[in-house]
């Protein structure tokens, strides 16, 4: 059931909501479906708690999103339950009395370069699933790019010749780069073991699951914390993990803010800023560490 599609219509014809205030509450709601389904394990709307909306909110901070806009999100949450609670799908409304001038920053987690190194060395070169996830984490790590783009990849989408990888997300493409040991892995992985393990020769997705079918979402959360455990990494890695030390890596080897901006694909350059901070706070953190008079 598409409990966000009914909340459009009910602003739309019971409230008389404007186009743009239908709108922009869908956006705000359907962002905070898909990071319930990210950052809490597939969870989904009707069984979000007060402190998954406040996490949101200082993610949403985290991120460099405007006080104006965490409080519009507010907003449209609180009347999304509302309207759940009164048409009997859920109980409580999980966003009752919170205020988004609590909304704490929270920065993403990163992995140390050692770290990323322990995490990509774990799937182990024996079998097709090793070589498979082996050619996802390189992949992934190399790009920075989002989880859902990972999974939506072609096989056409690949140009391991020329060394990169083209994307497509929320309208928009773009062309990055690999490094030569994602490319080596993906070489393996593309001419000896997908073909091994696709269903259909159809087959169009360039990562597939051990029935042959395009991998899902769920089934990726599964492999990166299978591999979490393995590595004995203690921080909590999620599959944005990789996409987040992808781009604070860069930052310290001194790539430029644009085009980490372009490689990540966000629209905003206020979205690549959270970064810079991340950069500067681990500084602050070892300066503290380490001069005498701190």
């Amino acid at each position: 059931m598409d409990y966000i599609a009914e909340y459009g219509t009910y602003l739309a014809e019971e409230k008389h909501a404007s186009p743009n205030t239908v709108s922009s509450y869908l956006r705000d709601v359907t962002q905070f479906a898909e990071y319930l389904q990210s950052y809490h394990q597939g969870c989904d709307l009707k069984r979000a708690k007060a402190e998954m909306v406040q996490g949101y909110m200082g993610w949403m901070q985290g991120r460099g999103k405007s006080a104006a806009s965490i409080t519009r999100f507010l907003a449209s949450i609180k009347s999304f339950f509302n309207y759940m609670v009164s048409a009997g799908t859920v109980k409580t409304n999980p966003a009752k009395g919170l205020s988004a001038g609590r909304a704490e920053r929270k920065y993403p987690e990163i992995l140390t370069s050692k770290e990323v190194e322990l995490f990509l060395e774990q799937p182990q070169c024996v079998d097709a699933k090793g070589f498979r996830d082996h050619a996802m984490l390189e992949l992934l790590y190399a790009t920075g790019i989002r989880v859902s783009e990972l999974i939506s990849l072609d096989l056409d989408d690949l140009n391991l010749a020329a060394g990169f990888i083209h994307c497509a997300s929320k309208g928009k493409e773009r062309i990055i780069p690999l490094y030569h040991v994602a490319v080596k892995a993906l070489q393996d992985y593309v001419k000896d073991i997908r073909p091994q393990l696709i269903a259909d020769s159809g087959e169009r997705a360039l990562f597939v699951n051990m029935n042959g079918e395009r991998m899902s979402r769920q089934g990726f959360w599964k492999i990166i914390k299978h591999y979490q455990e393995k590595a004995g990494i203690e921080k909590d890695i999620t599959p944005h993990t990789l996409r987040h030390s992808f781009a604070v890596h860069l930052l310290e080897n001194g790539a430029d803010l644009r085009s980490i901006q372009e490689m990540l694909g966000h629209a905003d350059i206020s979205s690549t800023q959270i970064y810079t901070h991340v950069v500067k706070k681990q500084l602050k953190d070892v300066y503290q560490k380490a001069h005498p008079r701190a």
